[in-house]
């Protein structure tokens, strides 16, 4: 494999700075960087595209000689402790990052389940949420996770260390048309005729304990600040809400702590495996 050694702030580097924080050049290049074992771990568990490993040859691990030397990659740089340390995002900086390939956005690319169980978060804007949404998906058993309208950049570094190596397990999907997500929440219901479109709101409706959730559905939660789309509530079969203590002075919850209850609430009612 082909070694590349950076030893100043040259092009090459610079294309790794604006990887981390330039939204438009990530998807010029197709590509995003990451770091962090369990995210690299999982992306090489699922097959996502290494295009290459940035290290410190002085300064490896057991773990990162055996990743570098057993995935196939384009090219690897070798850098400088001093650059490396300026690269990573750690106060403990990583030994071992990665430019990895963006995934296609094709809703039909991903396999459902036998009783699909998907959720859709609207224009998120908070880089925390979203990856404290595809963790909770990841671990309460989502099949996919899609992600509409003007949002915060799902290949955000932050997005990827919030989501804990949950980002490369669980399928997201962006999608910028609501033609398209109609016309694929249309296909589900031909094919499912019971499937269920669940919507969100902080106003006192049907608590979510009184709905069957055991057929396929999706779940729609709203922007952190406006809620859920108008022309999605719209288009929901029921809108749902989450009973709070009339004692509380809080009149809603954070969107990803209220999809993780609703989420759960799904999962225990179908007997959680």
């Amino acid at each position: 494999m082909r070694e590349t050694k950076v030893f100043s702030k040259n092009s090459t580097y610079q294309k790794f700075e604006v990887l981390k924080t330039n939204r438009n050049k990530r998807y010029r290049y197709n590509e995003f960087l990451v770091e962090g074992v369990r995210s690299l771990n999982e992306a090489v568990k699922n097959k996502w595209n290494i295009k290459s490993f940035i290290y410190d040859r002085n300064n490896l691990s057991g773990w990162a000689k055996e990743m570098i030397a057993n995935v196939k990659t384009d090219e690897n740089f070798c850098l400088t402790a001093e650059l490396m340390n300026d690269l990573s995002n750690k106060d403990d900086t990583s030994e071992l990052m990665a430019i990895i390939e963006m995934r296609e956005d094709k809703l039909e690319n991903v396999p459902l389940s036998e009783n699909p169980f998907i959720v859709l978060f609207d224009r998120p804007s908070n880089k925390g949420n979203l990856g404290t949404m595809i963790r909770s998906c990841d671990a309460l058993g989502a099949d996919m996770l899609i992600i509409t309208g003007h949002s915060i950049d799902l290949y955000d570094p932050d997005v990827v260390v919030s989501a804990m190596g949950s980002f490369f397990n669980m399928p997201v999907i962006r999608i910028a048309d609501n033609n398209d997500l109609f016309m694929y929440l249309n296909k589900l219901k031909e094919q499912y005729p019971n499937f269920l479109t669940v919507g969100t709101t902080a106003h006192k409706q049907n608590p979510i304990y009184s709905a069957d959730l055991t057929v396929p559905l999706m779940l729609m939660m709203g922007n952190e600040t406006m809620g859920l789309n108008k022309a999605y509530k719209e288009y929901c079969d029921l809108l749902c809400t989450i009973p709070m203590s009339e004692k509380s002075y809080a009149s809603s919850f954070n969107v990803s702590c209220a999809a993780s209850i609703l989420m759960y609430e799904i999962t225990r009612q179908r007997g959680i495996k």
